[in-house]
């Protein structure tokens, strides 16, 4: 399996700048348009999902924990930002990096390139059960698309758009400010264009020259087993579409699992609380518990104490990078010392107090009790 830092060619405590650095060197390197070899369609696009997986710091964390393996069982799409391709050398640089072009030196924004869409964000709510075992969920969102009428430029069909004619295709224009102190020139988005570089006279009518539009998408996603409240999962370009032939956003869907009445969790393992009587506890028993899988039976030790517990393996929650293995059930037990007993009760308390204290029964039955169990 390949290895991400290798691939970029960094060690593993590598900067952000560092990682930026390394990918503009490689796709430089192995983009398709410049090198012409068989093997350079997949290095690029091995490149990109490098990048994206080290540059965020979830995934990155995840990765160095479990590899690409676990990036897919967190729930991570993995396929990369270049699975359904890749535009020119100056367009990849325009969308990761804002403009550092296949020169590798800076230049002024151009307001046609390609611009990533906005991330999205959605929040689900979970039942308890379904956070241990996972599940297919169907999720509606309302994000920008590609105006399929426009094809994203705009322009109502058979026109086109124009050059702004004001700044001259720019998007921008310089402006002079006369002031006590002298002439200040600063570059401002020009207000004719709104900084597009482009006028459209004949708009689309769906999206109203907008060249995307507000539609409602369904999305099947998967929720990993062992999934956690407060997990965020990120669904790569399902976000905003970008503009100008732009890569989408991505979208980011936070979960929040439902407190279960019954269990409690810590991490991969779960707890429960079992109440036994004085009796169970000295002579142990095997007792019927609720457990994630069902009624299960649970062999209670003879002479347990209170606070102490059973464990029940392999029966918490799935390890998320490993959802083969998992945790414990942790039973804890209390012993419940009775308010109210019968008379024969009380006799063999009595006889028990006298066997164990070597003296006659002094006293209440109840502060008797207390004082053996204790």
């Amino acid at each position: 399996m390949s290895d991400y830092y290798e691939i970029l060619g960094i060690e593993k405590t590598a900067t952000k700048e560092e990682i930026k650095s390394a990918f503009r060197k490689m796709a430089r390197k192995w983009h398709p348009d410049v090198n012409k070899a068989p093997e350079a369609e997949a290095k690029f696009k091995e490149l990109g999902k490098a990048y994206e997986t080290l540059m965020d710091d979830e995934k990155r964390a995840t990765y160095d924990r479990f590899g690409e393996d676990g990036l897919r069982n967190a729930g991570f799409n993995t396929q990369g930002p270049f699975a359904g391709g890749f535009g020119d050398l100056d367009e990849v640089f325009n969308s990761f990096f804002g403009g550092f072009g296949f020169g590798g030196g800076s230049r002024r924004s151009d307001p046609n390139a390609p611009r990533r869409g906005d991330d999205l964000r959605l929040d689900i709510e979970i039942e308890f059960e379904e956070a241990v075992f996972g599940m297919t969920k169907e999720i509606t969102i309302d994000h920008l698309e590609t105006c399929p009428s426009c094809k994203g430029s705009g322009a109502k069909e058979g026109a086109k758009p124009e050059t702004c004619k004001t700044c001259g295709g720019a998007g921008s224009i310089q402006q002079t400010t006369r002031t006590v102190l002298g002439h200040f020139t600063q570059i401002v988005t020009c207000p004719h264009c709104h900084g597009k570089g482009t006028v459209i006279s004949d708009p689309c009518p769906d999206c109203h020259g907008e060249g995307r539009k507000t539609a409602e998408k369904k999305i099947e996603l998967k929720i990993p087993a062992g999934v956690d409240n407060g997990s965020r999962m990120r669904l790569s370009h399902e976000g905003d579409a970008g503009v100008n032939g732009g890569v989408a956003g991505d979208l980011y869907v936070v979960v929040h699992v439902k407190p279960s009445l019954y269990f409690k969790r810590d991490g991969i393992n779960i707890y429960t609380k079992l109440e036994i009587s004085p009796a169970q506890a000295v002579l142990g028993d095997t007792i019927s518990i609720k457990t994630l899988d069902g009624e299960r039976n649970v062999t209670i030790p003879a002479g347990i104490q209170h606070g102490e517990s059973v464990r029940i393996r392999g029966a918490g929650v799935p390890n998320l990078s490993k959802p083969s293995v998992r945790g414990e059930h942790i039973v804890v037990v209390s012993i419940k010392i009775p308010a109210h007993i019968s008379n024969d009760e009380k006799v063999l308390y009595e006889k028990l107090y006298e066997i164990q204290a070597g003296r006659k029964a002094k006293g209440s039955v109840k502060e008797r009790i207390k004082g053996v169990f204790k």
